[in-house]
């Protein structure tokens, strides 16, 4: 669209337009399209030439949409909205990044789904689109074959989110290792909003903790525990970590252990007893619950889609 943003459409160019296969990524078909295959000037003052016009879209798995212009009042191309709709209705995916989102909204995708855009712009999104559940304090939300993320850095969260769900954990830590990003972020857009913690003598960051705390994830502590290493009072480390993770000790290393049982389901036949016990999480009962809770399948239905994904790949090679 007219007024796009560089480094939003500069993140889906990079994840789905850039030729890795040589290196053993998937393959993607990927275009650039405007409403009417002219060229269009970004945000930032220079023209981009598309490959196409909206005709592209048909057949298309997914569509994304970057962030554009700066009047999120003003009524978009409606070509690009009826385009967004029958693209939709023939099964593809849509995607947004930061304010991508009011082009979803315009075409009614947003209605009865939970969503999220920049938290500089959630209001004007709620208020717009009255039928849409926003949230204003995560990086994505994936809500059927509706993805939308929060500004700028979060649509790497979200197309690496995409990338594992469709070619498993092992291809998108790749990827983010190549494009040198975290393979997973946790917490939301209010660790983003809030000053950051200083570091200095007097109030060292919590990065040396969390560092051991991924290294010992298998052992069972308390924030007390953690508060004693960090040589904090407890009340006082709580703070200190919200401040810096946007989430709470147990909501952090739970979403590293499950992190940790992705991997292990995928690239070990350990059993899931084990597999619990080595995540952290003691047993195969209280991995399944937080497991399902923050994968969206248990364990063992994870291990046979991606596991042989995995296997196949190896094979291949």
């Amino acid at each position: 669209m007219p007024g796009v943003a560089m480094f939003e459409l500069g993140v889906l160019c990079e994840v789905f337009g850039t030729d890795r296969t040589e290196d053993g990524f998937p393959a993607y078909d990927f275009a650039l399209c405007t409403p009417d295959g002219q060229p269009v000037r970004s945000k930032s003052g220079f023209v981009v030439t598309p490959h196409g016009d909206l005709t592209g879209l048909a057949g298309a798995d997914l569509v994304a949409v970057p962030a554009f212009g700066t009047d999120l009042c003003a009524a978009p191309d409606p070509r690009a909205v009826e385009a967004l709709q029958e693209a939709y209705a023939s099964g593809a995916y849509v995607l947004s990044v930061c304010s991508g989102a009011f082009l979803l909204g315009e075409a009614g995708l947003l209605d009865g789904r939970e969503c999220t855009t920049h938290w500089n712009y959630t209001d004007e999104l709620a208020r717009r689109f009255p039928l849409a559940d926003v949230h204003p304090d995560v990086l994505y939300v994936e809500d059927g074959r509706v993805l939308t993320s929060a500004g700028t850095a979060a649509g790497i969260d979200l197309c690496l989110h995409l990338v594992r769900r469709e070619h498993g954990s092992a291809v998108a830590t790749k990827l983010a290792r190549r494009m040198v990003v975290p393979p997973h972020r946790d917490g939301g857009q209010s660790q983003f909003i809030e000053a950051p913690v200083p570091r200095t003598e007097s109030a060292p960051t919590l990065e040396p903790l969390l560092q051991w705390m991924v290294e010992h994830l298998d052992q069972q502590v308390t924030v007390d525990d953690l508060a004693e290493r960090a040589h904090m009072a407890p009340r006082t480390f709580a703070r200190r970590f919200r401040a810096e993770t946007g989430v709470t000790p147990h909501d952090w290393v739970t979403a590293q252990r499950v992190l940790l049982a992705r991997q292990l389901l995928e690239d070990t036949d350990l059993p899931i007893e084990a597999v619990a016990a080595k995540s952290g999480f003691g047993d195969a009962a209280m991995l399944r619950h937080h497991f399902n809770r923050r994968v969206g399948s248990p364990p063992h239905t994870y291990r046979r889609t991606f596991q042989s994904r995995t296997v196949a790949r190896a094979d291949v090679a």
